[in-house]
């Protein structure tokens, strides 16, 4: 397809910049229209806490496409969703792409989204959207225990997540905890056990854990040998698998598997504002990042992430989602506010 080919020039030649290019090539499919058929025209300025080669690469096919300029505003989860909120109907925004859920149902939460419209919602699975229809999973991505074979055997991993609350653990296993990726794994963790066990994890997590910042440098600790094992995200060992293998040569992942906590699979959701200058456009955004043209991005970039729509595949390194046996959670139900309140208390932020 036209969308992978001109996805895989770009990367190659590593050209990344801040705003879409209008393009004026012939599409292979029909451009995305708003549910009512209007054409979109114009511009969108989106909110962008997705990996920013991979919004930009989204937003270059859209404008080829249609023509519609998209201006990134790129930031993190908690930044651009407090952002949101903060800025109410006076955002400027028209569409919020996340690399989690918590964010996103917080400007959900808010009231400030628009109904996605309904054929955008149907090319993605139930489980990889929330009940609201407020807005949409555009991405996933896998927990994972990594972890350092000559430092630990198979036969000693855990068999949970909830396993590492055991003082066994103490000094041998590392997370990120001030971001939003192990933020969103705590939000399953306490939509699944409740905040009773929630807290009590957290507080054996403050004593077991060694605290390092960004999962990129929990791998390379692991990698290191510094520290057995830790939790991320799947994406990060397969980035650099794909590179040179410097930070993961010396690493294997553990898939917890069995609807544990530490197979929890987040969702990465996008969402048009309500106050949106440009609904038309913002609409038909949405709906070719989940469509076939922008899943089939995920599936050949560098993002490493799963596609969500039953169309595209994943790339052949990942395993399968449908083998991953996470648990089923509405990722509308993913809550920041009480998880940022519980890890304070904590004393992890």
């Amino acid at each position: 397809m036209i969308f992978s080919r001109r996805w895989a020039l770009l990367a190659a030649i590593g050209t990344v910049t801040l705003l879409g290019a209008t393009g004026c090539s012939a599409p292979e499919e029909s451009a995305p229209a708003a549910s009512d058929g209007a054409a979109p025209s114009g511009s969108i300025t989106v909110y962008n806490a997705q990996h920013e080669e991979l919004t930009q690469a989204w937003a270059d096919e859209f404008t080829a496409e249609t023509g519609v300029t998209v201006t990134l505003r790129n930031g993190s989860d908690s930044e651009l969703g407090n952002q949101l909120v903060q800025e109410g109907t006076a955002s400027k925004a028209d569409v919020f792409l996340t690399e989690n859920s918590p964010a996103i149902s917080l400007v959900d939460r808010a009231g400030l989204f628009a109904p996605v419209d309904d054929a955008t919602l149907e090319q993605v699975p139930e489980q990889y959207r929330p009940s609201t229809g407020m807005w949409t999973g555009i991405a996933a991505r896998s927990t994972v225990f990594a972890y350092n074979p000559s430092l630990i055997s198979e036969s000693e991993l855990p068999a949970s997540l909830l396993d590492l609350a055991d003082p066994a653990w103490a000094g041998r296993w590392a997370a990120s905890p001030s971001g939003a990726d192990f933020q969103a794994i705590v939000s399953a963790f306490l939509e699944l056990k409740g905040e009773e066990a929630t807290r009590d994890w957290l507080a054996a997590m403050k004593e077991n854990a060694v605290v390092y910042k960004g999962n990129s440098t929990v791998m390379k600790a692991i990698n290191a040998g510094e520290i057995p094992g830790g939790v991320i995200y799947h994406y990060y060992w397969f980035g650099d698998q794909a590179g040179t293998g410097e930070n993961s040569a010396s690493t294997q992942m553990h898939y917890f598997k069995n609807q544990d906590p530490g197979a929890f699979v987040s969702v990465s959701g996008g969402g048009v504002l309500e106050t949106s200058a440009n609904p038309v456009a913002a609409q038909a955004f949405l709906a070719y990042i989940t469509g076939k043209g922008g899943q089939e991005i995920l599936k050949t970039g560098t993002s490493f992430e799963y596609p969500v729509s039953d169309s595209v595949d994943a790339n052949p390194a990942l395993v399968p989602l449908s083998e991953l046996d996470a648990p089923v959670i509405d990722p509308s139900e993913l809550n920041s506010t009480t998880v940022t309140d519980l890890m304070t208390e904590a004393g992890f932020i």
